[in-house]
């Protein structure tokens, strides 16, 4: 199944409308703060959610399942084995490239909850978690039969990456505009990256596969 162009001119757009709005100090962020306070409440719990963002928690799970994924794919003799791994591990490379110069532009202050800084937008956290875990999920699907197993890779990605970003805004990492422009970006990036690994080709079933059909 082919991504739309329209589908992903939103989070573009929305993505450039975040960021113009950041850097011009534009009248949005005041819902972006008022939203901010009535949803932060630092605690322990929504600390160690965030952690989840790490870059020492999540890009291991990408290496992990990436690597897994590309043995299947030589075992199972496909010639461009190496391909969906290491498209995961480019886009995960991307985030930092794209990430920091956005961060010393805008130059946003933190939340009351964080020591003064800037450059907290966007959140690298949150941008982090998407391509690591999407795209453990994106490498790994192709080698999924059965519904239920994707249904389930897909879920775990998702559930991670929104315990993450409720983690850094209930604790007061971020704004929530900083997370919310970090799901654009990821959109953008997992979309590519799905195109690449559906360009490589699918595995070829009848060499095996990490789950059966049900």
């Amino acid at each position: 199944m082919s991504i739309s162009p329209r589908l992903l001119a939103v989070p573009a757009a929305l993505l450039a409308l975040l960021t113009w709005q950041v850097a011009v100090d534009g009248p949005l962020l005041g819902w972006d703060e008022r939203l901010s306070r009535a949803l932060r409440h630092p605690d322990r719990f929504s600390e160690l959610l965030s952690d989840l963002g790490n870059v020492q928690v999540a890009v291991p799970v990408l290496l992990v399942i990436a690597g897994y994924a590309a043995w299947w794919g030589r075992r199972a003799g496909e010639r461009r084995w190496w391909g969906p791994a290491a498209a995961a591990l480019a886009a995960m490379a991307l985030v930092p490239l794209i990430v920091v110069p956005l961060k010393i532009w805008t130059d946003r202050p933190g939340t009351p909850a964080v020591p003064p800084a800037t450059g907290y937008f966007p959140s690298g956290h949150t941008a982090t978690a998407m391509i690591a875990y999407g795209g453990a999920v994106l490498v790994l699907l192709p080698w999924l039969r059965s519904a239920r197993a994707r249904r389930t890779a897909v879920g775990v990605a998702v559930a991670l990456v929104a315990a993450v970003s409720y983690g850094l805004v209930r604790r007061g990492y971020h704004w929530p505009f900083d997370v919310l422009a970090s799901w654009c970006l990821g959109a953008l990036l997992l979309a590519a990256l799905r195109l690449t690994v559906v360009r490589i080709g699918a595995p070829k079933r009848s060499a095996g596969v990490l789950q059966s059909d049900e």
